[in-house]
């Protein structure tokens, strides 16, 4: 009796934890251009220049019950940058700063997220870029989530970080307000 009272409680444990832990998953919509990974840095101290990589892909997990259990993994090309000038966004691909052919791909992958109540969380993870990988953590805000009018479903969250180029081995001097920049994202992801 006791053997088979704990077997029942070990599957029941197991059956409510499998489920608790359940998260509904996402791409981010890029196909659809409903998503955004964009830039900003000081330009000199005088003004501010703004960019975006054009090419990226990833998903998401999210469980509204449970959004510490949340995960994100994204890659982007880093050849895609774009700042509206072609020969600045040539610079910025070359050895002083991307060096995209040697360093084609950057990327996110979550290790935590902390719920701040009303929307907003603290998303924690790995970014890799010009081949050195150190923690973040993104200032995220959930915009909303339904259904869309092509029968799928769809959640959005924007987020915001800041980047210090020396700690990606970028040493180009562009002056004294120039050290980091800050990268705003925007995604929509669509429910498979």
């Amino acid at each position: 009796m006791f053997k088979q009272t704990l077997i029942t409680a070990v599957t029941v444990l197991a059956l409510t934890a499998g489920t608790a832990a359940y998260a509904d998953k996402y791409v981010i919509d890029t196909k659809g251009a409903h998503a955004s990974i964009q830039f900003k840095i000081s330009h000199l101290g005088y003004s501010w220049i703004y960019g975006r990589f054009n090419r990226f892909s990833g998903e998401f997990e999210y469980n509204e019950e449970q959004p510490a259990a949340s995960k994100v993994a994204v890659e982007i090309d880093t050849a895609s940058i774009d700042s509206n000038h072609a020969e600045r966004d040539k610079h910025l691909r070359s050895d002083d700063f991307l060096d995209v052919s040697k360093y084609p791909k950057a990327t996110f992958v979550s290790t935590g997220y902390e719920d701040q109540g009303d929307g907003k969380a603290l998303l924690k993870g790995d970014f890799t870029l010009h081949g050195v990988t150190r923690p973040i953590v993104i200032e995220v805000r959930h915009i909303g989530a339904g259904d869309d009018p092509w029968g799928g479903f769809r959640r959005g969250f924007e987020g915001t970080t800041q980047v210090a180029l020396k700690d990606y081995d970028i040493g180009f001097n562009l002056g004294p307000t120039s050290t980091s920049a800050e990268i705003i994202l925007t995604v929509e992801g669509v429910r498979q």
